[in-house]
């Protein structure tokens, strides 16, 4: 079955036209449509045809065409009014002017002068004729086709301000998308890349142990593959034909891995894991990127400096802290882009949690996340 939305608007909208033509040739109904100037009745004959398909057919295009409907509707109802048929297809002129406000965009008050000029007009021939109207019944009548296309200028106003909310949704989901994006980014390329570059200064002063310098240069590639896979599954979730699902979410391996590639790169790194994660989700995923990026800055700005690392799953939650010697751990740098730890904080946030991140007393940094669980990727 044709989704009605899915058809031309003017397909949608000739049922409604179709209905007022039908309307005005049923014979109860005959000669009780809309009367102005009280001029009197006159039977139909063969023009009433030509009136009624002038008041009712234009109103297909009613959205396509607002301004040509509006003025055919309109020639139809006074051609109706001059000769006495009153047909009830002279109700279309109330929708072709709700529907002329709704969709008129260019020149809309020209549309509106030129409209209460023709009524003026109309007005007065009527007057002439021997209409016992008046001023206040040709007002008041004014006031009510004046009534119908604020109507229609009403609903197009809510109909802009409609599509300004989605605009300023769409726009902000497209930013949240990219900031996720760019920090999925910065975590896995980061890390990679910092392990690699660590690991390739060591290479060059390693040239005299070929044993040393083959385990090295093993590591180097190792740590690229794993780049290469994370930021190829990044890609395809990227590719429009992707799935929806989530990517894999990193487990317990994952993190001892993680931990393995940094002591590789030469950072001594003692790792204290203390109960059991209760399942895989966004708490882990947080976890995770906490101690990848404070590993990270480790080996950037204290390299070789004692590590240490504690993530103890509790009743409802996941500590993780991370201390690392040295004075050069203050994790920024003159070229760095402090993307890391304020990506950490509001990945950490959103979730409910604490992170802090700063020096320590004693001299060193430390980085400390409480993350609550129960939020299930």
């Amino acid at each position: 079955m044709i989704k009605l939305r899915k058809l031309p608007v003017t397909v949608r909208d000739l049922p409604l036209a179709l209905g007022f033509g039908l309307a005005a040739v049923v014979p109860a109904l005959e000669q009780h449509g809309t009367q102005l100037g009280d001029l009197p009745d006159r039977p139909y004959d063969a023009l009433t045809v030509g009136v009624i398909a002038l008041e009712s057919l234009p109103l297909a295009v009613r959205r396509r065409f607002p301004a040509v409907c509006l003025a055919l509707v309109s020639l139809g109802f006074a051609i109706d009014q001059f000769r006495g048929y009153h047909t009830v297809a002279g109700t279309g002129l109330a929708v072709a002017l709700v529907s002329a406000g709704a969709y008129v965009e260019r020149r809309r008050w020209v549309v509106v002068a030129l409209a209460s000029a023709a009524y003026v007009t109309l007005a007065i021939s009527l007057d002439r004729l021997g209409s016992t109207e008046g001023v206040t019944g040709f007002t008041t009548f004014y006031l009510l086709l004046a009534l119908a296309w604020g109507v229609g200028a009403w609903l197009r106003q809510s109909r802009a301000a409609e599509a300004e909310r989605r605009r300023h949704v769409e726009e902000g989901t497209r930013a949240a998308e990219r900031a996720r994006i760019a920090r999925e980014l910065h975590d896995v390329v980061t890390h990679h890349v910092t392990a690699m570059v660590v690991q390739a200064e060591a290479a060059r002063y390693l040239t005299g142990d070929p044993e040393r310098l083959e385990q090295t240069l093993n590591a180097i590639t190792g740590t690229g593959r794993r780049a290469v896979g994370d930021l190829r599954q990044l890609l395809d979730l990227l590719n429009p034909d992707h799935g929806t699902g989530d990517p894999r979410t990193p487990s317990a391996g994952d993190l001892d891995a993680l931990v393995d590639q940094t002591r590789q790169a030469g950072q001594p790194v003692e790792f204290v894991r203390e109960g059991t994660a209760a399942a895989t989700g966004s708490a882990e995923v947080a976890a995770y990127r906490v101690v990848q990026e404070a590993l990270t800055n480790a080996l950037k700005y204290a390299h070789g400096s004692p590590t240490r690392v504690h993530v103890r799953h509790g009743k409802g939650e996941t500590t993780v802290e991370i201390s690392t010697d040295g004075s050069g751990s203050s994790g920024a740098s003159p070229g760095g882009s402090g993307r890391g730890l304020a990506g950490l904080r509001e990945r950490v946030t959103v979730l409910g949690g604490e992170f802090s991140a700063g020096a320590q007393a004693g001299g060193g940094f430390l980085v400390r996340a409480r993350i609550p669980a129960g939020n299930p990727s």
